[in-house]
């Protein structure tokens, strides 16, 4: 990191520190204000948005499109609020917070000498989601999968919130890797696979329908547990207040059709199933149906 990025790094650290000690009961207006001035006044990514939730949704009325698009770019701020109050926020505020069930199906895996992928999406609010490593009672190192972000001082920021609760950030170049080397060295891991449907950067030779789609997905979290004989489980996020979540674990069953990739098509089935049941809370604001079949 050079001295300009040193600088920005602590400049934004110092920023987010002190937003993080203010209670969520007053970042929350402020929240709700940014979220009308990116839809309202700078429309960022209004049009993509829109247009994802119609073709996900085309039997939707407008008023539940223009409902669900005001009610995502509030979540979309919120979750950048909630991101920067790890810096901050307690184990039993947390705990409070966040809310998990089924964790006896990890410790169940880990007993049985299996590692875990674990599936989910950009649904809810992801970067809570490591505090689910508090509900395990067998020792496991809890991994993350990340893209590296291109502003070195920002991706430094966001892997020291993403430590929050002693979690591994993993660069996905290092993936198979950094497992194996966890494998060999004699203990288990929970890997967190955030695997929407579109293939980051790439096409993919690999369709499914998604949300009524035709779209290709991401395959690297079912190879590399294949390899090293993981568990496949799902955590569905479902928010149930504002700044509260209920995270639970499901099995993935894998599909019986005889095609490739049973365990991640069972997982995006059960992801539609989360985006169906609340769409506001999936990020939208990508072009997600950029590399469809219509």
């Amino acid at each position: 990191m050079n001295k300009i990025d040193f600088l920005k790094y602590n400049l934004l650290k110092g920023t987010l520190s002190l937003v993080a000690k203010m209670p969520l009961s007053l970042l929350y207006p402020l929240s709700t204000f940014t979220a009308w001035t990116l839809r309202d006044i700078v429309g960022y990514r209004k049009k993509v948005v829109e247009d994802n939730l119609k073709r996900a949704f085309p039997d939707a009325s407008e008023k539940e499109h223009k409902q669900w698009t005001k009610q995502f770019y509030r979540y979309l701020c919120d979750t950048f609020i909630e991101a920067a109050k790890l810096m901050d926020i307690s184990d039993k505020e947390i705990d409070r917070r966040v809310k998990v069930f089924n964790a006896d199906l990890v410790d169940k895996a880990i007993a049985d000498g299996q590692s875990v992928v674990l599936f989910l999406g950009h649904y809810g609010n992801w970067e809570w989601v490591p505090a689910i490593v508090r509900h395990f009672h067998n020792e496991a190192e809890m991994v993350q999968i990340y893209h590296p972000l291109r502003d070195k001082a920002f991706d430094k920021l966001m892997l020291k919130i993403r430590s929050r609760f002693g979690s591994e950030s993993i660069p996905m170049a290092n993936t198979y890797r950094r497992l194996v080397e966890l494998e060999r060295g004699g203990g288990h891991f929970v890997a967190g696979f955030i695997s929407d449907q579109r293939p980051h950067g790439h096409h993919s030779d690999n369709w499914t329908e998604f949300l009524g789609i035709e779209t290709d997905y991401i395959t690297g979290g079912e190879i590399i547990g294949n390899r090293l004989k993981c568990r496949y489980i799902y955590l569905d996020v479902e928010p149930s207040g504002r700044g509260h979540y209920k995270l639970t674990f499901k099995d993935i069953n894998p599909m019986d059709d005889g095609k490739e990739f049973p365990y991640t098509r069972s997982y995006l089935n059960l992801l539609q199933e989360t985006i169906r049941r609340n769409p506001p809370y999936w990020l939208w604001s990508h072009k997600r149906f950029s590399h469809s079949h219509q």
